[in-house]
């Protein structure tokens, strides 16, 4: 049977167009993003920005040990979901928690960590332009025959922004006020449901008329109201501002949120983005109690709105009742907003409010020095093994040292890719599992190595002895890299900080390395077989057949050789390239004819 063979081309062209590819997104993202050409660093070995929590119930009652410990592992899930890696969250003293961000985190993922606890689902009552209301815009807006006060154009830009005499003039004339002059802050009957009109009394339309969204004030959030109330809110970027009913599912409900490319009922992927997400049994049942409620009402009575720390991050439609706790919200979204509002609903309902104490600038931890160190150790280490490769492979050390150039830049890529569009960042621990990386890719070409020894040893051709031993070594390599990625992939789930980026860059080599082996090392070998210098075996290939005991030695397996009897006289030939053997003929045919005494 015939040793299988490959066009070692293929497998080297698909890797340079692999990393072409890598190099390419990279420099398009610099040139037209905020990508970098180098790997973000962890706070360890950069710094970042620091701020202090201290939690506050939202009832006043003392805050427990489970509230801070639940209100940290969920703040970790909130930036880890915002693709900020590396960062640190700790307890600081018996109740602030400390999060330190690595870099310059941006805007909304500080506002993320900042947000407090309450998500809510509210139903939509009035939604109104963000600016105060002008007293003349409000007359001409109300309804002439009933005199409730909901806007007839609720978009209508008002004019001038109006004095607080006339703000309170026309909120009391809007309201239809008690004979005692008073703004009355109970529903003048019982409402029949959370999104009854009952509900916008004269102290909300006092509200909603004086209070101007456009003011980065009124954005910062912080809801005080109780589940069961009606109450006014911005929305987040301060493009409206609403009359919301009672709350009719608590964010503690919902199970999951996630965000991706809408499906049709065909199949098909469209290019909308969309946000799923689920309820539990409880949020299951009040939700599809809310929405068939919503689908009969008129517009913007249909809407639900998401309320995270008292602003409204989105008010979607209901187009029909969701019955099975599995809802999908669509709408001119994209990827980054998409996401955005997945991870508020994911992680949006934390067990407390925060009150920010602090927030500063801090410096590395650790700092470049020690980089630099890791560095130098790595190096160290990778001169050590192309050392010993030298020594104990002569020659084939050379395809050791490209190997391991070719997955370091793979793996360099990789980082910095990573960094750009997930926000990945390495960190001191990432660095050693980098260095212990060096050791795991150099065992699988000692592996292979090996492999096309035993094969000569056994007498194959060179060429030959290539093909049967990346067959035998192809399995070994392929356990010991799963074993190796298996033990990374639940060290990284399981453990926190520093293990975790230890766990995913020997996760990240283990799968280069594999590739390399496949892609690389084992096609040069191939290449290399068509060389005269490796190809006849010479002194310092590696790969000499006498050196490496062919001509005395038969391999038996599992590390195993048996002698050969060599008839006296005779010249071994196993394991020898076609010129020794013709060699050793010519030697053979010139003592036959010495000892003829030279007849024919």
């Amino acid at each position: 049977m015939a040793a299988p063979r490959i066009r070692p081309w293929r497998p080297l062209t698909g890797l340079l167009v692999v990393i072409v590819v890598l190099i390419v997104a990279l420099v398009v993202g610099a040139r037209v993003s905020d990508a970098s050409l180098t790997p973000k660093l962890a706070l360890d070995l950069e710094g970042g920005t620091q701020l202090i929590l201290t939690p506050r119930t939202v009832d006043g009652s003392e805050v427990s040990e489970e509230d801070i410990a639940q209100a940290i592992e969920i703040i970790r899930q909130r930036v880890d979901a915002s693709g900020v890696a590396e960062a640190e969250i700790t307890r600081q003293g018996q109740q602030n928690i400390v999060v330190a961000l690595p870099g310059q985190p941006d805007q909304a993922t500080l506002d993320l960590v900042r947000q407090s606890a309450q998500l809510r689902f509210r139903p939509v009552i009035l939604v109104g332009a963000p600016t105060p209301i002008d007293p003349a815009a409000l007359e001409a807006q109300l309804n002439p025959d009933t005199g409730d006060p909901t806007l007839t154009d609720p978009s209508a830009e008002p004019t001038a922004p109006p004095t607080p005499e006339e703000i309170e003039a026309a909120a009391r004339t809007a309201a239809d006020l008690d004979q005692d002059g008073t703004i009355s802050a109970e529903p003048a009957a019982t409402p029949p449901d959370n999104s009854s009109q009952l509900w916008f009394t004269e102290q909300l339309a006092f509200e909603f008329y004086v209070l101007d969204c456009t003011d980065p004030g009124n954005l910062a959030g912080g809801d005080t109201r109780a589940a069961d109330e009606a109450v006014i809110a911005c929305a987040g970027d301060g493009s409206a501002k609403y009359v919301l009913g009672p709350a009719d599912v608590e964010g503690t409900q919902i199970t999951s949120a996630a965000s991706g490319l809408e499906t049709t009922s065909t199949g098909a992927t469209t290019n909308n983005w969309i946000v799923t997400m689920s309820f539990d049994s409880d949020g299951r049942a009040a939700f599809a109690d809310a929405t068939q409620r919503l689908i009969d009402l008129p517009s913007p009575q249909n809407q639900f709105a998401i309320v995270l720390d008292g602003l409204v991050v989105s008010a979607p439609v209901v187009n029909t009742p969701i019955l099975n706790g599995e809802a999908q919200i669509s709408g001119s979204f994209t990827r980054e907003s998409a996401a955005t509002l997945a991870n508020q609903l994911n992680f949006g309902s934390l067990p407390l409010n925060f009150e920010v104490q602090s927030e500063e600038q801090i410096s590395a931890t650790l700092g470049l020095e020690q980089l630099e160190r890791g560095i130098l150790a790595g190096l160290i280490g990778l001169g050590l093994v192309l050392i010993y490769m030298l020594f104990q492979y002569h020659a084939l050390a050379l395809v050791t040292a490209a190997s391991l150039m070719v997955a370091a830049l793979l793996t360099y890529l990789t980082i910095t890719l990573l960094g750009w569009t997930t926000g990945y960042r390495l960190s001191l621990a990432g660095v050693a599992g980098l260095i212990v990386a060096i050791g795991i890719t150099a065992d699988s070409f000692i592996v292979y190595f090996e492999r096309i020894r035993d094969e000569v040893r056994e007498g194959r051709a060179l060429a030959d002895a290539v093909e049967y031993g990346w067959l035998r070594a192809r399995r070994t390599i392929i356990v010991s890299d799963a074993v190796n990625f298996l033990a990374a992939f639940v060290l990284y789930f399981l453990a926190v900080g520093g293990v975790r980026g230890f766990a995913f860059t020997l996760g990240l080599t283990t799968v280069v390395d594999l590739l390399v082996v496949t892609a690389f090392t084992h096609p040069v070998m191939q290449l290399l077989t068509r060389m005269r210098f490796f190809g006849e075996g010479a002194r310092w290939s590696g790969l000499d057949p006498e050196h490496l005991g062919a001509s005395r030695a038969t391999y038996r397996g599992r590390g195993s050789f048996a002698k050969r009897t060599v008839p006296a006289g005779d010249t071994p030939r196993t394991g020898m390239t076609i010129a020794e053997r013709r060699a050793a003929e010519a030697r053979e045919a010139e003592k036959a004819h010495a000892s003829t005494g030279g007849e024919d």
